[in-house]
């Protein structure tokens, strides 16, 4: 069987077997058969070069009736081809250029995306781009470089102290969220300091991750600290989570731990800590990888919803990046089912997060013992 043939004018035994002898004649040049230009291939079925191509698809898809102002036999030429569109496109018609092999639109729309779909996942693995990639390692090492997952940092604070006793009135259900019985909550907020300091600590966390990305260190100060006011309780809400065992309902932070409980005995109320336990266990059973949470962070981080924000347009293309690098992730890392809907499913959590923060704020500017707050805490929540 021959692989090819005197009548296929793209093959020729050089390009099949190997390149060509020093003896042997070079290719003889395409020519565009409407305006003499250098063709690039048979484009509806006659050889031309991409201007004409693009012009006769043009021309058909929009249904234009050109008139041609001299006497409808103007030369069509490289150099003066755009001169007159009523004598091209007749041209191309007179050479056999076909308009039923020209395809909608919409159809050359969605392969030009297929193939940039197929260059992607040639170029990436796992169809990340090459700059998503890179996005995904930067994030994770500034998670990396600067949250302590084993908070054994955490040690310049003044001590838990538990003075609260459960009701045995009202037990909690089987695998059901912890309800706090308010007529018992004390008077002396015990957890209060120690919750202050430890907050503290996650919020030190946060500005040294953010401080690592570059694409927040070079914004205005006042921008930088606009976006940590606005998002670092949030954020800590997102690495606390990277603690949740959702068994025991408790955030194991090294060799300290805490319940919901404790955060009654820090003043919180009953209308805050159950949607927060809730949050966190609706996290995570998402099944999230450290990526994720570190692509979530950044979302959160890079909010153009700030009225202060004066470089509006560059957060607001970043937190865009981030975001659809989060979705082609989820896409191509979680198979079906299990990645069915899970990034709306992080945008409505997300949702929920930002309910969360506010009545947070509030309960904290509510609660009597301020003197327990510490400066830093006091300046994000102010």
């Amino acid at each position: 069987m021959s692989v090819s043939s005197p009548s296929d004018p793209e093959s020729s035994p050089c390009s099949v077997l190997g390149p060509r002898s020093v003896d042997a004649e070079p290719p003889e040049e395409k020519i565009c058969a409407v305006c003499g230009d250098r063709a690039t291939g048979y484009h509806f079925h006659v050889m031309t070069c991409e201007g004409c191509k693009g012009f006769f698809r043009r021309s058909i898809n929009k249904g234009v009736r050109f008139t041609c102002p001299f006497s409808q036999s103007c030369p069509i030429t490289k150099a003066k081809r755009r001169q007159c569109q009523a004598c091209r496109l007749q041209k191309c018609l007179d050479v056999g250029m076909r308009k039923d092999m020209i395809m909608p639109e919409e159809v050359v729309r969605r392969r030009r995306a297929l193939r940039r779909q197929r260059r992607l996942a040639l170029a990436a693995p796992g169809g990340l781009s090459a700059e998503q990639q890179e996005l995904i390692a930067l994030l994770i090492a500034a998670h990396q470089q600067t949250f302590d997952s084993s908070f054994s940092q955490f040690s310049d604070y003044r001590p838990a102290v538990r003075l609260y006793i459960p009701s045995p009135q009202s037990p909690p259900e089987p695998g059901g969220p912890e309800r706090l019985d308010e007529d018992v909550l004390p008077d002396v907020f015990s957890m209060l300091p120690h919750f202050a300091d430890l907050s503290t600590f996650m919020i030190q966390q946060v500005i040294n991750f953010a401080k690592e990305i570059p694409a927040f260190r070079s914004l205005p100060i006042d921008d930088q600290i606009s976006l940590l006011k606005g998002a670092t309780l949030e954020i800590c809400q997102i690495q606390f989570n990277t603690v949740f065992n959702a068994e025991t309902n408790a955030w194991e932070c090294g060799q300290h731990c805490y319940t919901i409980q404790d955060g009654a005995l820090a003043g919180f109320q009953q209308i805050y800590l159950e949607p927060l336990l809730k949050f966190h266990i609706s996290l995570k059973k998402l099944g999230l990888h450290e990526a994720e949470y570190v692509l979530l962070q950044a979302m959160l981080l890079f909010s153009p919803d700030h009225a202060s924000i004066t470089q509006h347009d560059s957060i607001d293309q970043f937190q865009e990046k981030v975001a659809l690098t989060l979705k082609s992730y989820i896409d191509h890392r979680h198979p079906m089912p299990e990645g069915r809907f899970l990034y709306a499913k992080l945008l409505l959590l997300l949702t929920e997060l930002q309910t969360l923060k506010v009545e947070n704020t509030r309960q904290i500017l509510h609660i009597q013992d301020l003197s327990s707050m510490t400066p830093l805490l006091s300046e994000i929540i102010s």
